[in-house]
């Protein structure tokens, strides 16, 4: 019987093999490599597109951040004004106030007694001067309470003093002025 020698025909189907497997190892690591630099590509084009938006944003926020700003500004410098049109109108308002409190204050003051000082502070008026009598004074305080423009006449201090004569006096006054606001003020005689 003839012998066939199958040995280099295994060999060369295993050579031929293994050649095969080679070249698909290599064909998928070249597949492989192209879909990693692909997903690579794609994935840095979406960051960069991400990244121009986020800075678009960035420059948009910063520009209405601004904006937010100056309204705020406006809005402050708004309020300021309004609040000097109130200052303005409650002065306006009160501009013949200040002389009709003035014009009753010596449409009170009775004959014979005088005033050295005159002090203004919210709302309530302090007052000292002299007398030529206890009466006198009395007489001024009734002349306050029944004032349009006074209340709650309120004596403080009276003292003897014969500035004005041997009866004379010099006290001090406090009262309320009705509806006025104009700020404080103080009149002092000479």
């Amino acid at each position: 019987m003839t012998s066939i020698n199958l040995l280099p025909w295994r060999e060369e189907s295993r050579e031929q093999r293994r050649k095969a497997f080679l070249g698909k190892l290599l064909a998928a690591a070249l597949i492989g490599a192209v879909l990693v630099f692909i997903w690579i590509s794609v994935a840095q084009a979406q960051l960069g597109n991400q990244s121009s938006r986020n800075s678009y944003l960035e420059s948009n926020i910063a520009e209405m951040d601004k904006k937010v700003a100056e309204i705020s500004e406006l809005k402050s410098k708004k309020q300021e004004m309004i609040s000097r049109m109130k200052v303005i109108q409650d002065l306006q308002g009160n501009r013949s106030e200040v002389v009709k409190v003035f014009d009753e204050l010596v449409r009170a003051m009775p004959d014979g007694t005088y005033l050295a000082n005159l002090k203004k502070t919210a709302g309530t008026v302090k007052m000292s001067g002299f007398s030529e009598s206890n009466n006198r004074i009395s007489a001024l305080m009734r002349n306050l309470d029944t004032s349009y423009k006074y209340q709650e006449s309120n004596l403080t201090k009276v003292q003897q003093d014969t500035t004005l004569g041997d009866q004379g006096s010099v006290f001090d006054l406090q009262i309320k002025i009705e509806k006025l606001d104009v700020g404080d003020s103080e009149v002092s005689a000479p």
